[in-house]
């Protein structure tokens, strides 16, 4: 069994994974970049013996990070805890993923892991949708290579953005409107934002479509409010919560020797 640590922006999974399939429960803390590494592993160490996942086996540690100033923070706490020594994705890291992009030392490791993903688990082409802070929505060709993506912000950060930036709407929760055509402010605000983004994943989808000649390619959803945008989609996409921990397994196999 290893442990696999998917550092977002927010928030931070971190996921047991034996022969690639996660295992119950998966730990979510708070990306805090002001923790120190000791903090991180006193969260952590309580958090597993809670779990009762200390008293298992753990063969090897992974983490995916993109806050550059936690990776070695993250190693360091997982070293305390556990005693081994983390890979972390990056470069220098076998993924079996070519990297077809202008600049491949700037992509991101969680877009890198929900990729390898993608590859060996689901039939290509692929496209990859992860909504975190930012949405993104990725390509992985016929042939396996990642080929590129888009970037917009994501729908925790376009509604928190909304109620910033006016001073009539107030700030509320991400959840499903009544109806689309809305009769009351809050239910106006969450019917721009789930009905916009849907609109917005479809139309991206549409053009990676056509750029991909119109072959027909698996559609996978990721990330923390995924499942509430993708219900209003036209596409048929497959949700995967844990895609991007059972991409961190197979690029572990990869480097565990």
């Amino acid at each position: 069994m290893i442990l696999a640590v998917d550092c977002g922006n927010t928030h931070t999974k971190i996921g047991c994974i034996e022969q690639g399939t996660v295992i119950e429960p998966i730990i979510r803390i708070e990306t805090n970049r002001k923790k120190t590494l000791y903090e991180y592993a006193s969260d952590i160490d309580q958090i597993l013996k809670l779990t009762h996942i200390k008293e298992r086996a753990i063969d090897g540690v992974i983490i995916s990070c993109v806050v550059p100033t936690l990776a070695d923070v993250l190693a360091g706490a997982m070293k305390l805890v556990t005693g081994k020594d983390a890979i972390i994705v990056g470069a220098g890291v076998k993924t079996g993923l070519k990297l077809q992009i202008d600049d491949p030392g700037t992509i991101a490791a969680d877009l890198v892991s929900a990729a390898v993903a993608a590859k060996n688990l689901y039939p290509l082409p692929a496209i990859i949708i992860n909504m975190g802070t930012a949405t993104t929505v990725t390509v992985v060709d016929k042939n396996g290579a990642y080929i590129g993506g888009v970037i917009l912000p994501g729908v925790v950060l376009s509604m928190n953005a909304l109620a910033a930036g006016t001073s009539l709407l107030p700030s509320i929760d991400v959840a499903p409107s009544k109806k689309v055509i809305s009769t009351q402010t809050m239910d106006a605000m969450r019917s721009g934002i789930i009905y916009g983004s849907a609109g917005a994943v479809d139309g991206i989808l549409e053009r990676f479509e056509a750029e991909l000649g119109g072959k027909a390619a698996s559609i996978v959803a990721t990330g923390g409010v995924s499942h509430l945008i993708t219900s209003h989609c036209h596409h048929n996409i497959t949700l995967d919560e844990d895609l991007l921990l059972k991409g961190l397994w197979h690029i572990w196999k990869l480097n565990a020797r």
